[in-house]
């Protein structure tokens, strides 16, 4: 049974839902080392931050992807099997010889839409929580590497470990600190990478 032109329905909706939950990440993140994230950027940081999450690492990308489809092919599943009684209770459909054909599919994309939204809500609050966690831990034990060198159009320039860039500002510890800076981006001659694991 097909219910992609239900889905195209919730597209608006499910976009508006992943910047809720892009916002949501990073605030959490953040508020892990004491920064009120949504103070330093500006609307495209967040209208685009929810792609840049699951853009910013391959595996997580994949990952996404591969639960996204499962969790389409598993009400697609349960509606071809619905004339038995233990696909009707999975899918939480009694009585579907009762219901129209649309309604079945109402059912199965709203089925799909919450599983979705379920589970991209507990790895986007995961990730902001799990990674916020771990950051603040290694700036407190100085166990973070150090490995862009920030230079500025003064002429000075920092070695420091950076911990994100959005269009207004870099944040960043400098190394012998424990103190997080926030860099305008205009300040910023450039930025080197001094240790590319890519390219040695």
């Amino acid at each position: 049974m097909k219910f992609s032109d239900n889905l195209q329905k919730l597209l608006p909706f499910g976009y508006l839902f992943l910047v809720v939950l892009g916002i949501l990440k990073e605030s959490i993140f953040y508020y892990q080392i004491d920064i009120n994230i949504l103070k330093y950027s500006n609307l495209m940081d967040i209208l685009i931050s929810p792609i840049a999450t699951l853009t910013s690492n391959l595996v997580v990308f994949i990952a996404v992807i591969i639960f996204s489809i499962i969790l389409y092919a598993y009400p697609a599943f349960l509606a071809k099997k619905l004339d038995k009684k233990w696909a009707q209770k999975l899918s939480g459909l009694k009585n579907s010889e009762t219901l129209s054909e649309d309604q079945v599919k109402n059912h199965f994309t709203n089925f799909f839409a919450v599983l979705l939204a379920c589970g991209l809500f507990s790895f986007f609050i995961g990730i902001g929580f799990g990674q916020g966690k771990v950051l603040a831990k290694r700036i407190n034990n100085s166990s973070v590497k150090y490995d862009h060198i920030l230079n500025y159009n003064s002429g000075e320039a920092e070695i420091i470990y950076l911990i994100d860039v959005n269009s207004v500002y870099y944040f960043y510890v400098s190394k012998g600190s424990k103190t997080i800076k926030l860099a305008p981006i205009g300040s910023v001659k450039n930025i080197e990478l001094t240790l590319n694991k890519r390219l040695k």
